[in-house]
């Protein structure tokens, strides 16, 4: 028992230390600190640069690093001690392994690593804060499927080779120009262009457009030739540009048609809320029996959303999604809604004495929050809600979607 209390803390810790959802406050205000956390520590190490604001300030600015940085610590110990939930499908040492030599990892541990060991890092005490910024991206998560950084990954991701092969062309373009300028260049200039690799800076800053201008050709074929250069690095540049450029359109042209076509799945989805009189109470998923073709898609529990396993428990108070195929409406069934309002003649009449067609069947009564199953004997009301399958035109009905 102590075991499964500790293990759900650190499910816990591990719902709040990553990044929540809307309903899951503590989570969020972890990513709220989170940030605070790393746009203070950013702050402090720009004003530290300043002569007057570290001579006034060095005290208190050094204090508050210090706080950032502790927070840092603690937040990546924290991330290895639930790093099995980050990684399910590998054990618990494999999983913190994982952890620690990913990417994210290794930008959570530089983070904080180099403040306490500077020795090991003479100049990476400055350099390795920058990684501090990284940290932050982990809280633009805004929605898991197509989010803006998603996006971007996916573009990068399915352009891979042909971006791979602009790169390369450039590559190669740089080191051919750089061999052509130094032997245009090296006898009237041997002291700026003293190998063929010595002119790998110039290409780089033609091709790329930089134009830095400290090392440039002075002969007239060296002039004609990085006029040639100029112009063919305007257009390898525009290479990759347009390949990613043509990847976002083909990306949001993808999103919207999902978003357009959306709607018109062949699966329905019902929300039940479970009370402690209904029979699921207390039983797993496997138990329930629901009928072929109908799925349990999410339980809302609290404010989370649980993905369901068949043995996962039902309490009261959760909220089931039951997802089921489309009706075929091959048999025309229509049903109506009929709100009962003060003069409807139904008001203070058994059912069974109602003047209504042989067609027409009440099939529900919703009364104020309950939902009744209708027999011959019920008495309608003022305010009832009358759900019934009819054929016939009713004029206060309302249709119901199926």
């Amino acid at each position: 028992m102590t075991e499964k209390i500790w293990d759900k803390r650190r499910k816990r810790a591990f719902e709040i230390i990553e990044v929540g959802t809307q309903y899951d406050y503590v989570s969020r205000a972890y990513d709220l600190v989170n940030a605070l956390n790393i746009i203070t520590n950013l702050v402090v190490s720009i004003l530290l640069t300043f002569e007057d604001y570290r001579a006034r300030y060095e005290a208190l600015l050094t204090i508050l690093e210090n706080i950032t940085v502790i927070f840092f610590a603690v937040d990546y110990v924290l991330r290895l001690w639930t790093a099995k939930f980050l990684y399910p499908e590998v054990n618990e040492r494999r999983a913190i392994w994982k952890y620690i030599t990913s990417f994210t990892g290794l930008v959570d541990l530089f983070s904080f690593l180099p403040y306490y060991l500077p020795i090991f890092f003479p100049s990476g005490t400055v350099a390795f804060r920058m990684l501090r910024i990284v940290r932050i991206l982990r809280l633009f998560r805004i929605n898991p499927y197509y989010d803006s950084l998603s996006v971007i990954t996916e573009v990068i991701t399915s352009k891979k080779q042909q971006l791979f092969s602009s790169v390369f062309i450039i590559l190669m373009l740089m080191l051919a120009s750089s061999l052509c300028m130094y032997s245009l260049e090296h006898e009237a200039q041997p002291e700026v262009f003293t190998n063929a690799f010595s002119g790998i800076w110039w290409s780089a800053s033609t091709l790329l457009t930089v134009g830095y201008g400290d090392i440039y050709p002075i002969t007239t074929l060296g002039k004609i030739f990085g006029i040639f250069i100029t112009f063919l690095g305007v257009g390898m540049v525009a290479i990759p540009t347009g390949i990613i450029s043509a990847g976002f359109v083909d990306q949001y042209s993808r999103i919207k048609r999902i978003s357009e076509y959306g709607q018109e799945s062949d699966i329905h989805f019902i929300k039940i809320h479970l009370t402690e009189r209904d029979p699921w109470v207390n039983h797993s998923i496997a138990q329930i029996r629901l009928p072929e073709r109908i799925i349990v898609a999410a339980i809302q529990r609290g404010h989370r959303i649980l993905v369901p396993r068949g043995n996962m428990v039902l309490h009261a108070d959760d909220i089931m999604v039951l997802g089921a195929e489309s009706f075929q409406d091959k048999e025309h069934i229509r049903l109506k809604e009929i709100t009962l309002q003060k003069n409807n003649p139904w008001n203070g009449h058994r059912i069974r004495d109602l003047d209504i067609s042989r067609h027409s069947i009440i099939v529900l009564v919703k009364r104020r929050k309950k939902v009744m199953i209708p027999n011959g004997n019920m008495i309608l009301r003022e305010g009832d809600i009358v759900i019934l399958y009819t054929q016939s035109k009713i004029a206060e009905g309302t249709d119901i979607e199926i």
